[in-house]
Order: C-alpha cells, then sequence, then structure tokens
C-alpha cells in the first residue's frame, strides 16, 4: 500500500499534486461548514476564533516555534528513513517561493484546524479528535515514526486548544509549523541537501 502511495505521487505533476491539496482542503472546509451548521445552536461556529487574544502571540507562536525545533532536532539526529513520508511534502515545498508557502501553511491550518478541533474536538473531545486527524494523514500510516508524531502533534494542539479555547491559538500554531518546516524543506533543497 505504501509503494502504491508513493507510485501514485510520482505520477502526479507538481500542478496536479498542488490541486489535490487544494481540493482537499477546500472539501474539509466544506465539511466543516456543513456540520457547523448542524451540530452548532446558532448555526454557526466561527466565533470559536478570538483574533484580538493575546494568547495568539504568547502561546500559538512559541508552540508551534517549539515544535519545529524539536522537529529540526530530530531531523539531524534520526535516520532519515523515520521522516520519510514518500516525498509528498518535499515534492510540494521544495520549488515553491516563501509566499506560496505561507498561502498553502494558511490554508492547511485554517481548514484543518476548524474541522478538527473546532468541530470535532468540540463536539467529541481531544481523543476522538486527535485520532481523526492522525488518520486523515494517511501516508504517515505506514511510518510508525511518523504515526506516533503526527498522534503527538494533534494530541499537543488540542491540548492548546482546550487550554485557550480559542481556534485562532491553534490555528496560529498550525501555520507556524507548517509554514517553517516548508521553508526548511526549500532551503535545504536550494542548498543541495534534497534528493531530487
Amino acid at each position: 500500500m505504501k509503494n502504491k502511495q508513493a507510485e501514485l505521487i510520482g505520477q502526479l505533476s507538481d500542478r496536479e499534486l498542488l490541486f489535490h491539496l487544494y481540493a482537499t482542503q477546500i472539501f474539509l472546509l466544506i465539511i466543516s461548514f456543513v456540520l457547523g451548521i448542524f451540530l452548532f445552536e446558532n448555526g454557526f461556529f466561527l466565533d470559536l476564533a478570538q483574533w484580538n487574544d493575546p494568547a495568539i502571540w504568547t502561546i500559538g507562536i512559541p508552540a508551534g516555534l517549539a515544535v519545529v525545533l524539536v522537529d529540526l532536532i530530530l531531523m539531524k539526529v534520526l535516520p532519515p528513513s523515520y521522516y520519510n513520508d514518500g516525498g509528498l511534502n518535499e515534492r510540494i515545498f521544495r520549488s515553491r517561493n516563501s509566499l506560496h508557502i505561507a498561502l498553502i501553511a494558511a490554508i492547511v491550518a485554517i481548514s484543518e484546524e476548524i474541522l478538527f478541533r473546532g468541530i470535532i474536538q468540540e463536539k467529541t473531545g481531544l481523543i476522538i479528535a486527535s485520532i481523526i486527524f492522525a488518520l486523515i494523514h494517511y501516508r504517515y500510516l505506514f511510518n510508525w515514526f511518523l504515526f506516533v508524531n503526527i498522534v503527538a502533534l494533534s494530541f499537543f494542539i488540542g491540548a492548546i486548544y482546550s487550554w485557550t479555547d480559542n481556534l485562532a491559538v491553534t490555528i496560529v500554531m498550525h501555520f507556524t509549523i507548517d509554514f517553517l518546516l516548508g521553508m526548511a524543506i526549500k532551503l535545504k533543497n536550494k542548498n543541495g541537501g534534497g534528493n531530487g
């Protein structure tokens, strides 16, 4: 199954890969809005994000930076196979400009946090939301380390959401992680450290 997925990814052009990425995130947003209308009393749920909350700066960004720092250290000390996701992240980020990486990170952070923290965690709790979040990152299921990593990350983001009760904090945290790791992939490839 893992080889089949890597083969499918390898057959996609960069344009097709981006199309699938954006289509998936739009699909998650549509699911979120439909569920939000039916599951929340007032019919809407975006009031779960307060963008003027100082916790965005004092908790969200530092927590995101801490995750990135730990990941970068582990990438240096662990064998490369531990972070092998079939080359998908490499393909997505290696040749994008910084603005495009920021756009991808923002769309992913917004769509995933609205669905997994704003809808699923609000209605089912931290454990179920974290497990579903890990399972939707399908390509990580075939690498035990990446799976453990994504489960731990999901619980951490979910705990931050429970603590702050503000979706904006986890959106910014998620954005920080994806943007900085995307930039790290871009810089690694620019400096000749990539494998393609």
